[in-house]
């Protein structure tokens, strides 16, 4: 599976990838809508290391792939998507602090979103924290729609918290619009 776009290239996570992704996971900033604190241990046993085999559809982990700017190499965040079944697949991705605000979310979305739909998946969730107003826009710019509010169904930062899930479909073909 090829996946690239205009300033990012896109690799399946690797073990040399793990100090980067332990200071993602550990920086608030990035998982205050996530996740709540935990240690590296835990952060290596329920995240990083359940990504690391090869992924293939029908795969019960995410395909975790690292992001970097194609002009320094600088390693950007991580986005990728797991198979939910039902020819259905949820989508995620974290960015480094230091990359927002440059359109890097959107980026990768839709390149993430064009390879799960050219694997056949017919339809692509996202799943957002109520709050997280810069997820919910990217998610937006990239074409998904907002199907349901979950209320009070992810325990975050001592509290209960809404989930907003979202969903998108592949684009329709000349062959959908003929008849």
């Amino acid at each position: 599976m090829q996946i690239g776009s205009s300033r990012l290239t896109y690799h399946p996570i690797t073990e040399s990838d793990w100090p980067f992704f332990l200071a993602l996971y550990q920086d608030q900033n990035v998982m205050r809508f996530v996740a709540d604190p935990r240690d590296a241990d835990e952060i290596r046993r329920v995240a990083f290391n359940v990504r690391l085999p090869p992924w293939q559809r029908g795969s019960k982990h995410w395909l975790c792939l690292v992001l970097r700017e194609k002009t320094s190499g600088d390693r950007v965040g991580v986005s990728g998507f797991i198979d939910r079944g039902h020819n259905s697949a949820e989508v995620g991705y974290l960015l480094s602090a230091a990359f927002h605000g440059n359109g890097y979310g959107t980026e990768s979305l839709r390149a993430i979103c064009q390879a799960a739909f050219a694997l056949g998946f017919s339809k692509l969730t996202a799943t957002v924290t109520t709050g997280n107003l810069a997820s919910k826009a990217v998610l937006e710019k990239v074409g998904f729609m907002q199907e349901a509010i979950l209320r009070e169904s992810y325990y975050l930062n001592g509290r209960w918290q809404d989930d907003e899930i979202f969903a998108l479909l592949p684009p329709a073909g000349p062959a959908a619009t003929e008849g």
